[in-house]
C-alpha cells in the first residue's frame, strides 16, 4: 500500500493509521497483524536498514529515524510480500528516495521542539539533497511539563543526504544518514522505593549505494550494498551497559522480460551482523552472524485480467547453522476496469531477536505462513481495499526466566513456541466526494494468540487490541488559506497479566481513544504556520499495568498503570520553502 502524505513528518505515526497495525503508544514502533515490532523490516531503495528506530527505554515511545523529505514514495506491505525480501515474519516497509530532483530548493523548519534545514541542488545529470534536524525537548518541558522526571531532556542531532547520478542506461544513488541522541531521566519502579535513573546515549550511522540500469538482451540490473553502525551506552543506576552493532547488506538482482507474458527476477542477498555488548565491564556477550540467500520469482500474465507471481527463497544462517526454503505465490484476477481479487500465500522466516542470539546459538529461525485474500477497488481518488488473512507461527522462542532482560543469560531457550493470527482489514480513501476534503477510514479486527517467551499458556499478547479504528481527514479552506485536519484513533482494550488472578493474561485495559487536530496556515504560498495538538479531549488512556513482585500486607500484588508521558502534546512550527517553483511548499508532509 502506498502512503502519501505523512502526518507531521512522522512516517511511523502515519502508518499507524492504516489497517493491520496496532497503536502501541508506550513503544512507538510498528506492530503488524499480531507480530512484534522486530517482525517488520525496513528497506531504503530496496536495501535493509538494521536499526530503523531511535534508542529508548521502557515506556518511553521512540520514533523512526527517517524523515519524509527525501523520499518520493512509501510502500507498506502487511503480509504476503515478494520472495525478494527476507528476514521479516510479518511486514516490510519500503522507503524509496527520489530518482531525480525537479529543482533547486531549500526548506527551513522552526519548531517548538527544534529546527530543521534541507537543501537540494540539481545539475544536468546529477543532484544532491541534504536534510538536517536538531531536536531538544528542554524548552518544551519548561513551557508544558510532561509526566517525565528528566535530568536532561531528550536531545538529538540528525542528518540525511542522497546523491543521484543519471547515466544513459541507469541511475546511481548514494544515501547516508546519522543521528546522535541522548537523555537522562528518573523512572518510577513499583518494585523499588527510589526512582531508577536511566542515562542513555546513542549514535547511529547508515549508508547505502545502489545502481539500477538496463543491460543488453532485455536484462535489467540492480546492485546495492549498505552498512549500518549503532552504538548505545546506557547507565541504569550504578550499572553500565554498552553495546554496538555493525550490520551490512549486499544485494544483486537481475530482471528479464522473457515475453509479453513472463517477467523473471533472480537475485541474491548477503547479510552480515556483528553485535557486542558489555555489562559493567565484567560480562561480555555478542555474536557474529552471516545469512546468505538466493531467490527467483516470475510474473506471469495469463491474460489481461489474470496474473500470477510465483517464487521461492532459500537461505542459510551460519550462526545458528540452519538452511531454509520459503515458497511464495500470489494470484490476481481483474473482474472489472477498476476492481480485482487477489490471493497470496507464503512462508516467511526470521532469525531470533538480538537479545536472545547474544546469549546462545542453539536456535532455529522463527517461521510464519501467510494466507491472504484481498479485494481492491480503485477509481480516481477513491480506494477501497479489504483483506482477510490467516497467519500461523511456529518455532517461536521460549525461555523460562521470569525477570528482566539481563536475567535471560541464565534462561533455558528453545524454539517450542507457536501461535496464530487471523483477521479482517478494511481501508477506504476518498478525495472526490466533497470538494477540498480528503479522508481515509481504517478498520482492523484481529484474533491472535501466542505461546512464546515465558508465557504459561497460548494467549493474546499485551500489545494486541482486537478492534482498531482510525479516521484521518484533511480539508482545504480557500478563504482562510488553511488546511485543517482531524485524526481520530480508537482501539478496544488490550490484555495484561494480573498476578492476583489465577488465569494467565486475564486482565483487559479500558478502550483507547485519541482525537488529534492540526491546522496549517499559508502566510504566503511558500511560508506555512503549523499548529497541532494530540488527544484534544484529554482522554485518560492506559496502556497496561506493572505489578509488584511481592504481596502487600493485604496479600495482594500492588500495581501501577502505564500511561502516556503527557495527556496532550502541543506542536507549533514555521515551514519556509525557497525554490524556483514559487508554488512549492511543505504542505504535503504536514
Amino acid at each position: 500500500m502506498l502512503l502519501q502524505p505523512v502526518l507531521a513528518g512522522d512516517i511511523v505515526a502515519a502508518l499507524q493509521t492504516l489497517p493491520g497495525t496496532q497503536n502501541v503508544g508506550e513503544d512507538g514502533r510498528l506492530y503488524v497483524r499480531g507480530g512484534e515490532a522486530d517482525e517488520t523490516q525496513t528497506f531504503v531503495d530496496g536495501i535493509r536498514v538494521a536499526q530503523p528506530y531511535g534508542a529508548t527505554t521502557n515506556e518511553l515511545p521512540t520514533r523512526g529515524r527517517f524523515s519524509p523529505f527525501l523520499f518520493s514514495g512509501i510502500s507498506f506491505s502487511t503480509g504476503g510480500y515478494s520472495a525478494e525480501y527476507g528476514e521479516a515474519l510479518s511486514s516490510v516497509l519500503l522507503l524509496n528516495t527520489q530518482d531525480e530532483a525537479d529543482q533547486n530548493k531549500t526548506d527551513i523548519s522552526l519548531m517548538t521542539v527544534g529546527l530543521g534545514l534541507s537543501n537540494t541542488q540539481k545539475w544536468a545529470k546529477s543532484s544532491l539533497s541534504v536534510n538536517t534536524a536538531y531536536i531538544d525537548l528542554a524548552p518544551y518541558q519548561v513551557a508544558i511539563p510532561q509526566d517525565v522526571d528528566w535530568n536532561k531532556p531528550f536531545q538529538s542531532l540528525s542528518g540525511e543526504t542522497v546523491y543521484r547520478y543519471n547515466f544513459a542506461n541507469g541511475i546511481f544513488k548514494a544515501y547516508a544518514s546519522f543521528d546522535a541522541s541522548r537523555f537522562d531521566l528518573n523512572q518510577e519502579d513499583i518494585n523499588q522505593t527510589e526512582k531508577v535513573r536511566v542515562n542513555l546515549r546513542n549514535n547511529n550511522f547508515y549508508f547505502n549505494s545502489s545502481y539500477k540500469g538496463n543491460l543488453g538482451g532485455n536484462w535489467q540490473l540492480f546492485a546495492g550494498l549498505s552498512y549500518g553502525y549503532g552504538q548505545t551506552k546506557i547507565g541504569i543506576n550504578t550499572n553500565d551497559i554498552n553495546n554496538s552493532e555493525h550490520a551490512s547488506h549486499l544485494k544483486l538482482k537481475l530482471t528479464k522480460k522473457l515475453s509479453d507474458r513472463i517477467k523473471l527476477n533472480v537475485g541474491t542477498d548477503y547479510f552480515i551482523t556483528k553485535f557486542d555488548e558489555d555489562f559493567n565491564s565484567n560480562f561480555e556477550s555478542g555474536y557474529d552472524a552471516n545469512i546468505a540467500a538466493v531467490y527467483t520469482e516470475a510474473d506471469i500474465f495469463f491474460s489481461k485480467n489474470f496474473a500470477a507471481k510465483v517464487g521461492v527463497r532459500a537461505s542459510t544462517n551460519d550462526y545458528i547453522n540452519e538452511n531454509s526454503i520459503s515458497p511464495r505465490a500470489s494470484l490476481a484476477y481483474k473482474i472489472s476496469k477498476n476492481s480485482q481479487f487477489a490471493f497470496a500465500y507464503g512462508n516467511f522466516e526470521q532469525s531470533p531477536k538480538q537479545e536472545y542470539l547474544k546469549y546462545s546459538d542453539d536456535f532455529k529461525t522463527e517461521k510464519a505462513t501467510h494466507y491472504i485474500l484481498n479485494y481492491q477497488y480503485v477509481k480516481g481518488n477513491r480506494t477501497l481495499r479489504t483483506e482477510v488473512y490467516y497467519k500461523g507461527y511456529s518455532d517461536l522462542v521460549k525461555y523460562n526466566i521470569d525477570g528482566t532482560q539481563s536475567d535471560q543469560q541464565f534462561s533455558n531457550f528453545s524454539n517450542d513456541g507457536k501461535g496464530f493470527a487471523k483477521g479482517l482489514d478494511v481501508f477506504w480513501r476518498d478525495g472526490n466526494s466533497i470538494k477540498n476534503l480528503e479522508y481515509w477510514i481504517s478498520y482492523s479486527y484481529i484474533d491472535t494468540k501466542r505461546d512464546y517467551k515465558n508465557f504459561t499458556a497460548e494467549v493474546t499478547p499485551s500489545f494486541v487490541a482486537a478492534h482498531s479504528l482510525s479516521l484521518v481527514t484533511k480539508y482545504w479552506i480557500s478563504d482562510w488559506k488553511s488546511q485543517v485536519g482531524f485524526t481520530q484513533q480508537f482501539s478496544s482494550g488490550r490484555p495484561y497479566n494480573d498476578p492476583n488472578e489465577t488465569a494467565f493474561m486475564n486482565g483487559k485495559t479500558k478502550s483507547y481513544s485519541s482525537l488529534s487536530f492540526n491546522w496549517a496556515y499559508l502566510l504566503t504560498q511558500q511560508k506555512i504556520l503549523y499548529f497541532s495538538v494530540s488527544n484534544v479531549l484529554g482522554t485518560q488512556n492506559i496502556f497496561g499495568y506493572n505489578y509488584s513482585d511481592t504481596l502487600n500486607g493485604n496479600g495482594v500484588y500492588d500495581r501501577k498503570a502505564v500511561t502516556p508521558t503527557a495527556d496532550r502534546f502541543f506542536f507549533v512550527g514555521f515551514f519556509w520553502t525557497i525554490s524556483q517553483n514559487k508554488k512549492d511548499n511543505q504542505l504535503k508532509n504536514l
